[in-house]
């Protein structure tokens, strides 16, 4: 039987990261970190390079210790009141191999103690790549419906942030202007901690990501990128 990249032991270090996140008790802890964390993930993502290269060959898996698929444990806390070093979660994103950092599209992965799901889509585009995803829903808004409807019925919910009024340029009153308020065009599909920590995980996400290759290909499409 194949070996599971993720075990109950990540969620319970992260769950002990939520009780003591500080600076002392992590690098009393960092062994942990790296055998239950992320080593295993960076297993994981190398591992991932082939059955990703069969959904989109231009999506990437990189498994490098940092600047890759692996989201960084520390925090970034220069403009927060929370001033916690650490995320008390771990993900994973497989970026297009055009993206220059998280705001481009992707599927992703996000491992928490009591809160497990698998996501797609592009969350906080930037200002050129948001008014192109926009103007190709204002110019057809069937598509958009198609492929909206079809994440639903494949299990998926949209998240994310909207403006509160329609974005100018705009007809208010356009068929679509409940989708054009969005700010992120993203899909989750909520999963289980047994469900990460089973052997045939990779695989199960796999089919995951391939349920949501309608959005990623309208939204590659979109803001003019090879899917």
């Amino acid at each position: 039987m194949t070996e599971p990249y993720i075990t109950p032991e990540l969620f319970q270090f992260l769950s002990d990261l939520t009780t003591y996140n500080d600076r002392t008790w992590f690098q009393a802890n960092k062994k942990r970190y790296e055998t239950a964390v992320r080593q295993p993930l960076l297993r994981f993502i190398a591992d991932f390079d082939e059955p990703l290269g069969t959904i989109s060959p231009s999506m990437v898996a990189d498994p490098r210790k940092v600047g890759g698929s692996l989201f960084r444990i520390h925090r970034d806390t220069r403009f927060s009141k929370d001033k916690s070093p650490y995320k008390t979660w771990a993900a994973v994103q497989f970026r297009h191999e055009k993206a220059k950092d998280v705001h481009a599209p992707g599927f992703y992965l996000h491992l928490q103690p009591g809160s497990v799901f698998a996501g797609a889509g592009i969350w906080h585009p930037d200002r050129e790549a948001l008014e192109k995803i926009r103007d190709r829903i204002a110019h057809d808004p069937d598509a958009w419906g198609r492929v909206r409807d079809q994440m639903v019925e494949r299990g998926f919910g949209f998240e994310g942030e909207s403006l509160k009024r329609i974005p100018r340029g705009y007809d208010k009153d356009h068929p679509a202007a409940d989708e054009l308020r969005r700010k992120d065009f993203i899909v989750i599909r909520q999963l289980s901690e047994k469900e990460a920590c089973a052997a045939d995980f990779a695989d199960r996400f796999a089919g995951v990501c391939r349920s949501a290759v309608p959005l990623m290909e309208y939204l590659t499409g979109a803001v003019g990128l090879a899917w």
